[in-house]
């Protein structure tokens, strides 16, 4: 990049790559604090909310895991749920700050965006039952999960979820936990009501059609950054004291053109989502519930099988899946050179390793790859025995980008959630990684904060007005206060 081209606009203390859920939430939690800070939010898509954090490219979940059974690992020692705990705060967080949203009338509708479903695991055979049994005791005896509740028996699960009980055996073997207070989210809603309160309350523009080209450091301030707007092949060059990349898949490409050394060593591995979508109207209303069950022995996290009631746009939806599929590109809108672009002396090392020591992923996506409609239908039959072909159609979703470090002992490792990755001095921080992403927005965009921005969020001023907007903030969690935060944000959010 040539550092003599001339810049336009103002130079700003904070810009955000990416129009997704995690650059409006960012964006949102610093101009609360300190409502002087001039932000710019970068879109490479003609508009805000197209990629991830689009409705029908994730499965809506409410990450807390009151369902989800890879938060639960199970040991020698026992059922760990250290993991469904961290996850669980990390939502409930979520939900503290947008009910100071609802609360200060910066959202009116609660119900555009998060829907109370109740939250169920089931598994079936009698090794799976006991494992199912034994985490339901662990979470039980935990505040955050003292609602769960847990039968083996199918007239109890008959109410829970009918649709899945029908021509089953008494004999059967399952079992099923339930918490009713489980949440169907609408993420592609929520950040648009993000940035419309950012762009009327806050005078924040998301500029969009713009791809950021590079990332350089500038002697004057801290980075020069550099866009192509893709509509009219015109550049833009500007001045921040802070960057955040949260470009989804295409973070990592953007991350590796920057001049740090914490970027060394990481790569990615992209995986398409697909999902069997009912068009059948009576099904869809015989249904309300989200349940998921166990991934096979050899098979990744992300693929855990769920059957869930959606909400989009007003609408009611059930949706099976996830179906995974393979594609180099990064990004859903991406490049089939994305892959390729992506390998490096730096991380070439730790992706051999991490292919080397990750076969059955390979092995598992060969087969969803090649599944007919046929062999989707036969795995949601293990859901819904009478699920008929004509009443399913397949929905490709969003696209996932799996991050791959060094490893002192792999050589390279596949990780399956999220990770930070700052500079130094925390003037450029980069988000890579995919589930539980969205749900645990907020808790990020804070670890974020506290890197790019100590001196607003740790001064006085700063430390009240988070505390105004995220109760716990800061605080032990206890029994009392986890329960009173959750009937507060219970009435406000309409749950």
């Amino acid at each position: 990049m040539n550092s003599q081209v001339k810049k336009v606009n103002n130079d700003y203390d904070l810009i955000c790559v990416g129009g997704g859920i995690m650059s409006a939430t960012l964006a949102l939690l610093a101009k609360l604090l300190q409502p002087e800070l001039n932000i710019l939010i970068l879109e490479r898509l003609e508009d805000v909310a197209l990629e991830s954090s689009a409705a029908w490219n994730n499965a809506g979940t409410g990450h807390s895991a009151l369902c989800e059974l890879n938060y639960c690992p199970e040991s020698e020692t026992g059922v760990n749920i250290d993991k469904a705990v961290e996850i669980c705060s990390q939502f409930e967080v979520s939900k503290q700050f947008w009910s100071y949203l609802v609360d200060q009338g910066l959202i009116d509708d609660p119900k555009s965006f998060i829907t109370n479903v109740p939250h169920h695991s089931w598994v079936t055979g009698k090794d799976n039952s006991d494992y199912l049994e034994e985490r339901y005791k662990a979470m039980k005896s935990h505040f955050m999960f003292d609602t769960i509740q847990f039968t083996r028996e199918i007239d109890q699960m008959k109410e829970w979820f009918p649709l899945m009980m029908h021509h089953r055996k008494k004999d059967e073997i399952m079992a099923a936990s339930r918490i009713e207070r489980g949440c169907e989210m609408n993420f592609g809603s929520l950040t648009k009501q993000l940035y419309s309160i950012l762009e009327t309350k806050f005078d924040t523009k998301v500029q969009c059609h713009q791809e950021v080209l590079d990332i350089d450091p500038d002697e004057n301030i801290e980075w020069f950054v550099e866009v192509k707007n893709r509509l009219t092949k015109k550049h833009q060059y500007f001045d921040a004291k802070h960057v955040f990349i949260g470009a989804g898949g295409g973070a990592l490409l953007l991350l590796q053109k920057v001049e740090i050394d914490e970027k060394d060593g990481y790569g990615g591995f992209p995986v398409s989502g697909e999902w069997l979508i009912c068009k059948n109207e009576t099904t869809i209303n015989s249904h309300n519930a989200k349940v998921y069950s166990k991934a096979g022995p050899d098979d990744p996290p992300m693929s855990t099988p769920h059957l869930d009631t959606r909400f989009i746009n007003g609408k009611r939806e059930l949706l099976f899946g996830p179906f995974a599929g393979f594609s180099p590109k990064f990004l859903k809108e991406g490049s089939s050179l994305d892959l390729f672009q992506s390998i490096k002396m730096s991380n070439i090392g730790p992706m051999l390793g991490a292919f080397w020591h990750n076969l059955p992923l390979t092995k598992y996506l060969m087969e969803q790859v090649t599944m007919s409609h046929k062999d989707r239908m036969n795995d949601l039959r293990k859901f819904v025995k009478d699920a008929k072909d004509d009443d399913w159609e397949l929905l490709v979703a969003g696209q996932r980008v799996q991050i791959i470090k060094k490893d002192e002992y792999e050589g390279g490792k596949l990780q399956f959630g999220t990770e930070v990755i700052s500079s130094k001095d925390g003037s450029i921080t980069c988000l890579l990684g995919a589930s539980p992403g969205a749900s645990t927005s907020v808790h990020i965009m804070l670890e974020v904060l506290k890197k790019a921005f100590p001196e607003i969020i740790y001064s006085e001023e700063g430390e009240k007005r988070l505390s105004a907007m995220i109760p716990t903030w800061n605080k032990p969690l206890d029994k009392a206060t986890f329960d009173t935060q959750l009937k507060r944000t219970s009435k406000l959010l309409q749950l």
